[in-house]
């Protein structure tokens, strides 16, 4: 019988459940995969929460990597034993599942399951904040909170290899040292320093073009703060809570700034983008300008600790999913 870790109710980590799953035959357009290995994201603790809502039950978890099993009818760009992986579609955490065979990528010869599981949705998400969000040029100076992250491992390495200045920053000395080892020129330990006034430090009153923010809440107003006038600011994630009302004055006053809120589904929804996406992410990876750093391993039945660890903010780099 397949397993999967599912919630009944939103809540805390102690509502995800280890629990029998059935796996229904591929249909038309579909294909069943075992997972070798699946992603943990803050995605996944914000659609426990109730943050992001979600159908009730649900099976938790938005990444993983497998081998396919078996395919629908009119399936024709993927057969049985190819190795694949995909983003964004709920219902991750489990041994086995069918999936619409779109939202699947091809892994390359060079990238493993591990590897996959961990950086498709990061590595996404990168791809498309710093290559279409606001697309980062030599010479760029970029701000990247929760530098240390899943994310930011993968962001500070790219940026690096695209030419920017990468000001990282993140809550303690350890991470610090991990993100400027991935490539950020500065990093600032929020916990100790004053981001506003060490980024102008370090840009010498300027501020920068473009701040990429998965805090929220606790940094929003600092991030605002940090932007040369008509800078962006990039929100795309609420880890310390979610941004509350903002008076949209305050973007006149700090110079005419912009700010948007991107999502992984809508720069993915056309498969054709999808598949692009993913070769610039797997051939940064492949060149070696991107290691995907994978700092934590869990057996899958114990997902409700990997949360734990993940919103204590004990986590760096990637954490995964182990099926037995």
């Amino acid at each position: 019988m397949n397993k999967a870790i599912r919630f009944n109710e939103f809540g805390g980590p102690e509502v995800l459940r280890w629990m029998d799953a059935d796996i229904p035959e591929p249909g038309p357009g579909e294909v069943r995969i075992r997972h070798h290995a699946i992603g943990v994201n803050f995605l996944d603790v914000y659609q426990r929460t109730g943050l992001y809502q979600v159908p009730l039950p649900t099976t938790a978890g938005n990444e993983g990597a497998g081998v396919v099993e078996a395919v629908g009818e009119g399936v024709t760009s993927l057969k049985a034993g190819d190795r694949v992986a995909y983003a964004g579609r709920i219902g991750a955490y489990c041994e086995a599942r069918v999936i619409p065979a779109d939202r699947l990528c091809l892994l390359p010869d060079g990238v493993s399951f591990e590897q996959a599981a961990a950086m498709m949705l990061k590595g996404l998400t990168v791809q498309y904040l710093i290559r279409r969000t606001y697309r980062v040029q030599a010479g760029d100076t970029v701000v990247f909170h929760a530098a240390a992250g899943g994310v930011g491992t993968i962001a500070c390495q790219w940026l690096k290899a695209l030419g920017a200045t990468v000001i990282g920053t993140a809550g303690s000395v350890e991470k610090c040292e991990l993100a400027l080892g991935n490539g950020a020129d500065f990093c600032i330990n929020y916990r100790s320093e004053n981001i506003v006034e060490r980024v102008r430090e370090i840009t010498k009153g300027e501020g920068v073009p473009v701040v990429y923010d998965s805090v929220g809440k606790d940094t929003f107003e600092s991030s605002l703060k940090c932007l040369r006038p008509y800078g962006l600011l990039v929100s795309f994630g609420n880890a310390s809570g979610p941004v509350p009302p903002v008076d949209l004055g305050i973007l006149t006053q700090l110079g005419s700034l912009y700010v948007t809120r991107p999502s992984l589904l809508t720069y993915t929804a056309k498969p054709a983008d999808l598949t692009a996406m993913a070769a610039e992410l797997f051939d940064a990876v492949k060149s070696g300008n991107v290691r995907i750093d994978i700092k934590q391993r869990y057996r899958l039945k114990d997902a409700d600790k990997a949360h734990r660890d993940l919103e204590a903010r004990k986590t760096i780099g990637s954490s995964i999913l182990l099926p037995d």
